[in-house]
């Protein structure tokens, strides 16, 4: 799976807190037979900032989280 893979897959996870207008990754949303695939995916995209491939900023506008 690339990065792009990755970001589509776990955009799918975002939801809207239960703080007004905050949104976060919620794999619970994921049915537990996919589940392994989303956490590959969340740590595909958390090593790709730990690189520096991609700014913390940058993946959280890709993913609609900002």
């Amino acid at each position: 799976m690339n990065l792009d893979e990755a970001i589509f897959l776990l955009k799918k996870t975002v939801k809207y807190s239960a703080v007004k207008n905050q949104k976060h990754l919620d794999l619970t949303l994921v049915s537990a037979q996919e589940r392994f695939t989303y956490e590959k995916a969340l740590a595909q995209v958390t090593n790709e900032v730990k690189k520096g491939t991609l700014t913390e900023t940058d993946l959280k506008q890709r993913l609609g989280l900002i």
